[in-house]
């Protein structure tokens, strides 16, 4: 006879344990103690045996009949209900530690090898402030695409639209790595494809052809009461127009003073590969000036306040805002301003240009050439756009 929820709710204590049955293996035990505890009797591989289902009232008689049917349909499919379970607790014990923190910690670690360690600390840093605190501690299996999306989107509330594309595009290669290592069912983050609100990438700022005379006399004339090196490296850096970073993470032992030329190490480059910088005479007469000043350091050009560390990026930023020039140029605005002005002024084919900046090559059997291509071109370029500044700037001054 199946039980009722009315007998399930009388049942009393007595003495010694015994048990309602429900029909098909499933019983109530009543314990002396007044607690009651679904079972099921089952025999597997010819031996009887037990597995719990639960604690009554907790797991309701439907409850209860529902887990019996599943327990049944295991044993149907030749698998012991005890042992499923079991493996479904290790897998949840599994689910807990297996958060999505720790699978970012182990693929950022896997990820690292090889990148700009500047670079690599920015993504982890981003990780830490901007999604562990929301779903760092939840079980990777756990997090659904609209998780993810409410965590960019603050930053897109904050107006910081290319941080929220990148926390995106982060945790979905978080996501991938995990379903590779067997760790992640699936990336969510396919599912946000049209999510996030589109926009328009802004260029670093920079001056144009006309008013570089302006800028260059500025500089000169020093207005701003800058220091000197300061406006040395300013000047270096439109000499050489490497990125900003490149520049101030300079050391001695990059620069052939006989051959009178500058070799970027591949790992301080953006595209990971070598690079030459031939050096003008303007550029090589402000190494020898720094080397008074720091050629027992290792930096070329060093901090003034923390002379063991390199020049800040924001030294370049700061002198350009005290210039009179901000949001109309930038450091990395050096880049732009130098491609247009050899172009127009000095008539140098783009392509010779494109390689001094050490732009990704488009064409993979172009990029296989040896890192020296076009370098006679290039000394000649670099000489003649360092005396092209020279000269413009005397018929302002």
């Amino acid at each position: 006879m199946k039980l009722t929820n009315t007998a399930c709710q009388g049942a009393k204590p007595k003495e010694k344990p015994y048990k309602l049955s429900d029909g098909q293996g499933l019983y109530l035990e009543v314990m002396p103690t007044g607690s009651r505890y679904w079972r099921l009797k089952y025999r597997f591989a010819d031996k009887e045996k037990r597995l719990a289902l639960g604690v009554y009232p907790e797991v309701s008689l439907k409850d209860a009949r529902d887990r019996r049917t599943e327990a049944r349909e295991l044993l149907r499919n030749g698998v012991d209900p005890s042992i499923a379970k079991k493996k479904k607790r290790f897998q949840a014990h599994l689910n807990a530690g297996n958060t999505f923190a720790s699978l970012a910690k182990d693929w950022h670690g896997n990820w690292k090898h090889g990148k700009d360690e500047k670079h690599a600390a920015t993504i982890w840093n981003r990780l830490e402030n901007e999604v562990f605190p929301f779903i760092g501690n939840l079980p990777v299996n756990d997090v659904t695409p609209l998780m993810v999306l409410n965590v960019a989107r603050k930053a897109e509330a904050r107006e910081a639209f290319d941080v929220a594309r990148r926390i995106k595009q982060t945790c979905g290669q978080i996501f991938r790595f995990g379903v590779a290592e067997e760790r992640s069912d699936r990336d969510p983050t396919a599912d946000l494809r049209d999510a996030l609100r589109p926009y328009k990438t802004e260029h670093f700022a920079a001056l144009s052809v006309k008013e570089l005379p302006d800028f260059l006399t500025a500089l000169e004339r020093n207005d701003a009461d800058l220091h000197r090196q300061t406006r040395l490296a300013m000047k270096f850096l439109m000499y050489t127009f490497v990125r900003t970073s490149e520049m101030i993470r300079a050391t001695w032992e990059e620069f052939d003073f006989d051959e009178k030329a500058w070799l970027i190490p591949a790992e301080k480059m953006k595209m990971r590969r070598e690079h030459i910088v031939p050096l003008s005479k303007q550029a090589i007469a402000i190494l020898d000036e720094m080397k008074t000043h720091n050629g027992h350091r290792p930096w070329v050009f060093a901090s003034m306040a923390r002379p063991k560390e390199h020049m800040s990026n924001a030294t370049i930023v700061r002198a350009i805002m005290r210039m009179g020039y901000k949001g109309r140029m930038t450091g990395h605005g050096f880049r732009a301003l130098a491609m247009t002005t050899i172009m127009e002024k000095l008539s140098y084919r783009h392509e010779v240009i494109d390689r001094q900046l050490a732009h990704g090559k488009r064409n993979k059997v172009v990029a296989a050439y040896d890192r020296a291509e076009f370098l006679d071109e290039r000394r000649k370029m670099m000489q003649d756009y360092a005396d092209y500044l020279d000269k413009v700037t005397k018929k302002k001054a």
